[in-house]
């Protein structure tokens, strides 16, 4: 049965009529022709597909199409100028990748990245982990123990986790120091 829905990708409104059966994963790449998000296992378990859906990370692979009729999506292609006045076009945790050479093929890239966003809004958020020493504390601190946890979900075959977690270590930092500079000022 085909139903014909509405999707926000990347701030781009489409509508489209895609078979009740179609994951939001084959409806961004098949249909719409988005290539960031990539299929890997497609059972949810590499993380190669992740996109903010509606603002928190998702499987794209393991979401139907028709259940998120009207969501936001965003792939890491649509990650750009991430609010911090660069305008390079790329978001922090884009260019902290590249600097860090935090990938090899660049296959999980992209679900690395999303996924890397997510978290920190979740952590941003204090929602504990697996390996919070405090579950109940109002800061959550990101150390390298602490980011491995949370992109746990994120596979590379390559093995760049050597260079992912100080990726996001440094952006997850500098949004720290940023957030104590606002506070302070605030006072």
């Amino acid at each position: 049965m085909d139903v014909e829905i509405t999707l926000r990708v990347d701030g781009t409104d489409h509508r489209l009529t895609v078979d009740t059966r179609t994951t939001l994963l084959d409806a961004l790449r098949e249909r719409l022709g988005n290539t960031s998000p990539k299929k890997g296992c497609d059972h949810g378990q590499c993380g190669a597909c992740t996109i903010l859906l509606d603002g928190r990370r998702a499987l794209a692979c393991l979401a139907l199409a028709v259940a998120h009729q009207g969501a936001d999506v965003v792939t890491a292609a649509g990650l750009v100028n991430g609010g911090d006045g660069a305008g390079d076009g790329l978001h922090p945790l884009q260019r902290s990748f590249i600097a860090h050479d935090a990938f090899q093929c660049g296959y999980c890239t992209p679900g690395q990245i999303c996924s890397a966003v997510g978290m920190l809004r979740e952590a941003a958020a204090g929602w504990p982990s697996a390996v919070a020493k405090d579950p109940n504390a109002a800061d959550v601190v990101l150390d390298d123990e602490e980011i491995a946890e949370r992109m746990s979900g994120n596979l590379c075959r390559c093995a760049a986790y050597a260079n992912i977690v100080p990726a996001i270590a440094d952006v997850a930092h500098r949004d720290e120091v940023a957030a104590h500079r606002d506070e302070g000022a605030r006072r």
